[in-house]
């Protein structure tokens, strides 16, 4: 094709482009902090997830830092990230053969457990967390470890997200009908009760996994009495329904964040409830977000082309950042994402939901401070 006939195809008036040229113009790429895009493999030793079974949508994290993903697509994946030490790698685990969307992984003590999707429903697979390598200039072996294949949760219901509890011994999911858990020792499964599923879970402040109900509430499981509580806490004022609330933990506190449909954010403690809204994003809906050791709060707000925001609460403030950029060895940019976590060391972790998806390292800018 000439290139004549590749301009006259690139269709400039298209609400994409448009969006492209807006944040170009008027230099609204991201403006504070570091970020970098890690593709989905050891670069030069192994080869990346393939780009159209890459949207990773599912990522949870150890306590040593070692990052676990999952994606959608063609075929489901899941795989490792390290980043600390002499590591700087992603690795692919296991194509998951029948299964083309990944709900959740969920790092135990010692195990690792994945929900997964295909077209006869939920199932559950279970594999052990890698150790953290001490170097990896050296000769170093890529290995693959078996994972077990634990069935359907419930037959023929799709599992829509679960999460570890705070003790890291069970995973409290949920499937589009009924809410379930698994002993991470023994393995086993146990469906809790029926709970139309909708949206992500969280955990609270004390322990309790919180999922919503309908439009006006949330409902409550306490892992350690193994009880269900329906309508248990009514939504805040504002708009619900349209969009799946996301959540984000703050690990000191256990406060959790989420935000209604117009992106008005509010933070959940168990103990005293819902607060008053705390801000409103740039954009809605409100993406995937993750709390930072310092207690900030960064997320990703809007569709299509999202700008990332963060939320201070020690200044009550709420800033748009821009839209993702990556300068680093490869030029990338970032406009849709499906989970976040926090890492070890304060930085952000997003997965890139695209084709060719990428691992987001987003390293916060540290304010500076008067000399004492």
């Amino acid at each position: 094709m000439s290139d004549e006939k590749k301009r006259l195809k690139f269709d400039h008036n298209s609400p994409k482009v448009q969006a492209l040229v807006d944040e170009i113009v008027h230099g609204t790429f991201v403006r504070e902090g570091t970020m970098i895009a890690f593709p989905t493999g050891f670069p030069g030793a192994t080869i990346p997830i393939p780009p159209d079974e890459s949207h990773i949508i599912a990522l949870d994290v150890t306590p040593e830092g070692i990052v676990y993903g999952g994606t959608s697509g063609k075929r489901a994946h899941i795989f490792v990230g390290m980043f600390h030490g002499v590591t700087g790698m992603v690795f692919d685990l296991k194509a998951v053969e029948g299964a083309s969307h990944c709900a959740a992984v969920c790092c135990g003590k010692t195990k690792l457990l994945a929900a997964v999707n295909g077209p006869g429903g939920g199932r559950i697979l279970l594999t052990k967390l890698q150790p953290l390598p001490y170097d990896l200039i050296q000769e170093w072996g890529f290995e693959r470890p078996p994972f077990e294949d634990l069935g359907e949760v419930v037959a023929g219901e799709p599992i829509v997200h679960a999460v570890a509890d705070a003790g890291r011994e069970r995973v409290v999911g949920i499937t589009t009908r009924h809410v379930f858990t698994v002993d991470l020792d023994t393995p086993k499964g146990l469906v809790i009760g029926e709970v139309s599923g909708a949206g992500r879970l969280g955990v609270g402040s004390r322990g309790s996994i919180f999922g919503l109900e309908g439009t006006t509430h949330l409902w409550r499981f306490d892992p350690r009495k193994q009880a269900l509580e329906r309508g248990a806490i009514e939504l805040p004022e504002g708009a619900w329904g349209k969009f799946s609330p996301v959540w984000a933990r703050d690990a000191r506190r256990g406060v959790l964040y989420t935000a209604d449909d117009d992106g008005n954010l509010f933070s959940l403690d168990e103990a005293r409830g819902f607060s008053r809204s705390l801000g409103k994003t740039p954009f809605a809906p409100v993406g995937p977000m993750a709390v930072t050791l310092d207690g900030r709060v960064f997320g990703f707000c809007g569709r299509e082309i999202a700008n990332l925001f963060c939320y201070d609460p020690a200044r009550d403030e709420m800033t748009n950042l821009g839209v993702a950029v990556s300068v680093f060895e490869r030029r990338r940019y970032g406009y849709v994402f499906g989970d976040a976590v926090a890492g070890r060391d304060g930085e952000v972790i997003f997965g890139e939901d695209d084709d060719l998806g990428h691992l987001w390292l987003y390293f916060p800018r540290i304010a500076a401070t008067s000399p004492s």
